[in-house]
């Protein structure tokens, strides 16, 4: 009976006991961006804006601005606003004239 007793009072000032704090781990040193195989630049492709929008086109398109993907635009359709550096955009018209070359 004591026992229990005796434990019943410990119990209570055992959590009062003063915690220590771990310390922090050092930071991590900062990751350098691996670089981009990839990275568009619309303007050598620039050119392909009024003519008709085909497989053939796209790959030029593609070859030129330096991109990984090409995204092509129909009319009257919205487009997710992510950016990726490695995309080119290529809207066109009604008529399958591109209108518009653009990164993204």
């Amino acid at each position: 009976m004591r026992l229990i007793a005796t434990t019943m009072m410990a119990l209570p000032l055992a959590a009062c006991a003063g915690y220590a704090e771990p310390e922090a781990a050092p930071p991590a040193p900062p990751v350098a961006a691996a670089p981009a195989e990839y990275v568009c630049d619309a303007a050598p492709a620039l050119y392909h804006v009024g003519h008709d929008a085909t497989q053939v086109m796209g790959a030029a398109i593609l070859k030129e601005s330096g991109a990984r993907t090409l995204r092509w635009g129909p009319p009257r359709t919205a487009w997710t606003m992510d950016y990726r550096q490695d995309r080119v955009n290529v809207r066109y018209d009604d008529k399958m004239k591109i209108t518009e070359v653009s990164c993204g």
